[in-house]
């Protein structure tokens, strides 16, 4: 990791989410602080990434990183350097699924040498406020390739509606980020699927309502 990296997440992006979210952070004593982990997470705006990277201490951000869509997160040189060396992505091609390509090999690879990687099943953006979408068995078959990395759920309340799916300027709304007890591959993808649904949506049941945040 770059000094510039840790920089960004601990000098700009902190604070930013401080003033942006506000979030209360419930369950942190489940986070990961080593590696090889996996973080699994809802999905309804880039604020989530940034958000869950800012919750992990400076020490442990050298092996935090999000797997993302390389054809967005690499569409072009600017914001392929940017995703690469400051937010440290861990690129994924979707436009290869069902062509025979390993679209996750490069995840692999990170959690082989070590590192947290944030992902997200649903496989995409979700709308704001609405229900989680169908989980992608990409995760199951990461646990199944490296079974000693635990699997922590974590819900992510709010952050569709600081940054919707196609907005551009974010508006402040409190969040909450919480952290379920991670789960481990079962042996069979099928179970280990459920269960992992099973602990996302007990944490939202948990999630404290919206509000905007209050500002002295």
């Amino acid at each position: 990791m770059t000094w510039l990296r840790l920089l960004l997440i601990t000098v700009v992006l902190r604070p930013w989410a401080r003033l942006m979210t506000g979030a209360d952070v419930i369950g942190r004593e489940h986070l990961p602080l080593t590696g090889p982990a996996i973080i699994a997470a809802n999905h309804n705006s880039h604020v989530d990434t940034l958000l869950l990277l800012t919750l992990f201490p400076a020490r442990t951000l050298a092996r935090v990183r999000p797997a993302a869509a390389a054809d967005y997160f690499l569409s072009n040189p600017a914001i392929s350097w940017v995703s690469r060396n400051l937010i440290g992505i861990v690129p994924v091609d979707r436009s290869a699924v069902g062509s025979g390509v390993d679209v996750l090999a490069p995840a692999r690879a990170a959690l082989e040498n070590g590192d947290i990687l944030i992902i997200f099943p649903e496989g995409t953006r979700g709308e704001a406020g609405e229900d989680m979408a169908p989980l992608k068995s990409g995760v199951a078959r990461l646990a199944e390739a490296c079974p000693r990395a635990p699997v922590t759920p974590v819900w992510i309340q709010g952050a569709g509606r600081v940054l919707p799916k196609g907005a551009h300027i974010p508006v402040p709304m409190t969040c909450a980020v919480l952290v379920g007890e991670p789960i481990h591959w079962t042996g069979d993808r099928a179970s280990f699927m459920a269960a992992l649904k099973q602990a996302l949506e007990a944490l939202h049941a948990q999630a404290p309502p919206l509000k905007w945040c209050e500002t002295d």
